[in-house]
């Protein structure tokens, strides 16, 4: 199973065991429509049901199966929320999910391979793929001017990107 982390549980809420949780997703309250969630402890994930939950203060808040106070809620402080890949819908035509593209082979319009997608950063103006490869290079993720083509079946991003960049 591929898995994708979409927030973090960061405290306990309230006297019946409900979690606080940093949603990752945008708007935050998204991440309440991804389930089962598989929180991930020490290297260990352990799947968990939503019973509730509910945007709270720019955050949200979380009821659990099995979780019933507040001293239970405070032991998965600090657990990643990771949900199985598989439950996102599948993206519209020309847009992708971050996660799919991390770890495709990145290639310039001369065919030398720059490395592999490490991650993507959100900046004002446009995102921004991490390429790591012989050094590390930032490239704007412009579809159409930068990034050319992207086959996930191939694994491949086609880019317009100077090697010397």
């Amino acid at each position: 199973m591929r898995t994708v982390l979409v927030g973090e549980i960061t405290g306990s809420y309230g006297v019946r065991g409900w979690v606080k949780v940093r949603s990752y997703t945008d708007p935050p309250g998204n991440i309440l429509r991804y389930t089962p969630w598989l929180l991930e402890r020490k290297g260990r994930p352990v799947e968990y049901r939503l019973i509730d939950g509910k945007p709270h203060g720019g955050n949200v808040i979380a009821l659990l199966q099995g979780i019933e106070n507040p001293e239970q809620a405070r032991e998965l402080r600090g657990s990643r929320i990771l949900v199985d890949r598989a439950v996102f819908p599948p993206a519209e035509p020309g847009n992708f999910y971050w996660v799919d593209l991390v770890g495709l082979n990145v290639k310039n319009l001369n065919g030398q391979n720059l490395g592999r997608v490490e991650d993507l950063m959100a900046t004002g103006a446009n995102d921004v793929l991490i390429v790591r490869g012989d050094r590390e290079r930032l490239i704007p993720f412009v579809t159409g001017e930068t990034v050319r083509s992207i086959d996930l079946q191939a694994g491949e991003i086609l880019v317009d990107w100077d090697e010397a960049f």
